[in-house]
């Protein structure tokens, strides 16, 4: 079939095959061409399929060599229907690590179950015996417990008062005022269950307990803090008291993890275009205006970028690995930088529809939103017939 995108909203309902191949082999060829590092051998990626769990298994393999087991919710292919786009990151990723001799597989479900966390034990008992690193990169906006068997579903709203400011409808530049209300105290209840650090404390609780975890073993979760100009709907909203739930959870879990010599902890990565951030308003305005000036200094990254400094410069240099007073890695310390921010801040005052193209970059926003899908991607024939149904070899 000839695949376009098709949106709906913040939601692209398409995505290509051959396009998030090329996605993943741009990212592989990244990794090559920075060199080895002396990471984990042996890594179990949570929420592996996009993003920066995707990233973390591709710079895990292909900058460290090491056997990747992946966790993902993704929908499969059918005849006429493509699958999402983690499913074809996921296929084209193994089929690269199967050619380069690496060991992959993958289990498709929901990694908040008992089910999938069991499968997962199962695999890695079976396969690899031990793991050196545990990536957690879930991101889910609902969460069945898998004890209490509640629904819960996360928010994204300020706390206390109505938050009002600028936004951008990145389909169309139109620049405009939002407001969003005030949460309920059971809506952030329910983001900390969703976001929060339970889940990964459960992960790890479960590995250790069937003996999983090699000694010395790291886990990392990923966070993000970002400035003031969006903190009050997302630092100190409801999203920011799931990441200060998460940011506590790594204490706990490096408490727990004592015996074996092992550590947890939060990454405070960098602002990126995602569907989950997308959906965020003012994220993608503050996002269109950071990267005009990131690029402009030759600061700006992606994904694979992001997670390849962390592993290279934080994780894996031989050193105590540097952190915040709060205990957090920050590879968000270039987009934080003071000179960056007052930029950003001295352009959003100046930033409506008509001088937005001029200010910002909003083009580059959207074409990282659809290369989220598979599309816009150098080299590929978009008006080639597709082949939508792509199995993954090693799902289990």
């Amino acid at each position: 079939m000839i695949i376009e995108p098709r949106m709906r909203g913040f939601i692209c309902l398409t995505s290509h095959p051959k396009g998030c191949e090329q996605n993943v082999k741009n990212q592989i060829e990244y990794i090559k061409s920075k060199g080895p590092i002396e990471g984990a051998k042996k890594v179990l990626v949570i929420g592996a399929s996009t993003g920066f769990g995707l990233a973390s298994r591709i710079t895990s393999a292909f900058g460290s060599n090491a056997a990747t087991i992946g966790v993902f919710f993704e929908k499969p292919p059918v005849e006429g229907k493509t699958a999402s786009p983690g499913w074809y990151n996921s296929a084209a990723f193994e089929n690269e690590a199967h050619k380069a001799g690496l060991y992959a597989k993958s289990i498709n479900g929901d990694a908040f179950s008992n089910e999938v966390k069991q499968q997962t034990i199962d695999l890695i008992k079976a396969d690899l015996g031990q793991i050196d690193l545990v990536i957690y990169s879930l991101a889910s906006p609902v969460r069945l417990h898998p004890v209490t068997g509640v629904l819960h579903r996360s928010v994204l709203k300020p706390i206390g008062s109505t938050f009002t400011n600028k936004t951008v409808d990145f389909h169309t530049g139109n620049v405009t005022e939002v407001s969003i209300e005030p949460c309920t105290e059971e809506e952030i209840a329910n983001t900390i269950a969703v976001m929060g650090g339970e889940d990964w404390s459960m992960w790890m609780d479960a590995l250790k307990k069937e003996n999983l975890l090699a000694s010395g073993a790291t886990t990392v979760a990923y966070s993000y803090i970002g400035p003031s100009l969006t903190e009050a709907v997302y630092r100190k909203g409801t999203i920011g008291r799931a990441k200060d739930d998460l940011e506590a959870t790594a204490f706990a879990i490096t408490d727990s993890l004592k015996d074996l010599g092992g550590k947890a902890y939060v990454s405070v990565n960098k602002a990126l275009v995602t569907q989950a951030s997308s959906a965020i308003p003012v994220i993608p305005l503050y996002i269109s205006l950071l990267y005009k000036i990131m690029k402009a200094e030759g600061l700006h990254e992606g994904c694979i970028e992001q997670i390849q400094r962390l592993f290279q410069d934080r994780l894996y240099t031989g050193k105590p690995i540097p952190t915040d007073e709060k205990g957090r890695i920050r590879i968000d310390d270039w987009e934080m930088r003071e000179d960056v921010q007052e930029k950003v801040a001295k352009l959003w005052l100046e930033a409506t529809t008509e001088t937005l193209p001029a200010i910002g970059d909003l083009a580059g926003y959207r074409n990282d939103f659809l290369n989220l899908f598979g599309f816009e991607f150098e080299g590929v024939d978009y008006k080639a017939d597709t082949n939508e149904v792509v199995g993954i070899e090693s799902i289990a």
